[in-house]
């Protein structure tokens, strides 16, 4: 990485011309990444075009939407290295749009059931903690792979479940979400539910198709994988299908509340549990202000999350 930002260095990029690499990748093509830089979809391309001239070789691969090329991925990632420098020095240099007394953005890729349970807690970090305040750019995505998100430099945090830290970066563990296999009264009733092995031929909830949840607890119990599922993409909207009696699912114990003592819903297996880790993911660059993010995000999860077994 240290050679690679000697190499832009010794080509003089204008970051300019990074930007408008990042927006292309993030906003998903031309015409939106224009929008966000308060320029023309023409300057845009140009912008583009003028990048790969200088460096000799393509940064995009112009699919729908577009996607960055190896050597579009390491200049993503050096971006993402350099904006920390700047959120330290508390400038806005790189963007010829930004206001010094504007909050600085920070793009933070995170897993749904996060968002919808203890990063709220997290992101709220006291504003007399942090030399600047900080706008946030939260990016949903499955624990699995936003992971991906940090490799392609596409942000600057992403909690993920997977340890391993990034090229060029760093991890801390935050803890685990526990989930519990969880079903409606009525849905039981309705089904008629004797036994666990029924399951596999009911109707499941998953988030996505990403979401693998529900099949490993079935694998877990009986071998078997959920023949009938339902796609419901909103974590909050999860419990709300479940206690409707839409299909059972795995839901964070962070969800339930006081559902079960209640009789909104039933945890259909009391000893079984899946414990699910998660690792903050952070730029070896990280700047004293995403410093006291982590720091305090570290300690809403230490209270929030179960301990990631070792």
């Amino acid at each position: 990485m240290n050679i690679f930002i000697v190499i832009c260095v010794k080509l003089m990029i204008d970051y300019q011309l990074l930007n408008a690499l990042s927006a292309v990748i993030s906003e998903g093509g031309f015409e939106k990444a224009s929008k966000k830089l308060f320029i023309t979809q023409s300057a845009v391309s140009r912008r583009i075009h003028q990048l790969e001239a200088k460096l000799g070789e393509p940064v995009l691969i112009r699919t729908q939407p577009p996607s960055p090329t190896v050597l579009g991925k390491r200049l993503l990632n050096h971006l993402q290295q350099v904006l920390q420098l700047e959120v330290a020095l508390n400038v806005g240099a790189l963007n010829e749009h930004t206001d010094l007394n504007t909050p600085l953005s920070v793009r933070l890729a995170a897993n749904a059931d996060s968002l919808a349970t203890w990063l709220p807690e997290a992101l709220a970090v006291l504003d007399s903690e942090l030399t600047c305040k900080l706008r946030f750019e939260v990016i949903s995505e499955d624990q699995s792979v936003a992971h991906k998100r940090m490799r392609d430099g596409e942000v600057m945090v992403c909690i993920s479940s997977s340890p391993e830290p990034v090229n060029g970066g760093l991890v801390s563990p935050l803890g685990a979400i526990r989930y519990k296999a969880i079903a409606s009264p009525e849905f039981i009733k309705q089904h008629k539910i004797n036994d666990l092995s029924q399951l596999a031929h009911l109707p499941c909830l998953v988030y996505s198709d990403l979401d693998k949840l529900q099949h490993q607890f079935l694998n877990d119990i009986n071998g078997s994988t959920p023949l009938f599922t339902h796609i419901y993409p909103s974590s909050e909207g999860f419990k709300q299908a479940m206690i409707a009696g839409l299909g059972y699912g795995l839901l964070p114990t962070l969800q339930l509340g006081d559902s079960l003592t209640k009789g909104e819903l039933v945890d259909l297996f009391p000893e079984y549990y899946i414990d699910t880790p998660l690792y903050w993911h952070y730029w070896q660059t990280e700047s004293p202000q995403l410093k006291t993010l982590r720091k305090f995000a570290l300690q809403v999860a230490g209270k929030r999350l179960e301990r990631i077994n070792p």
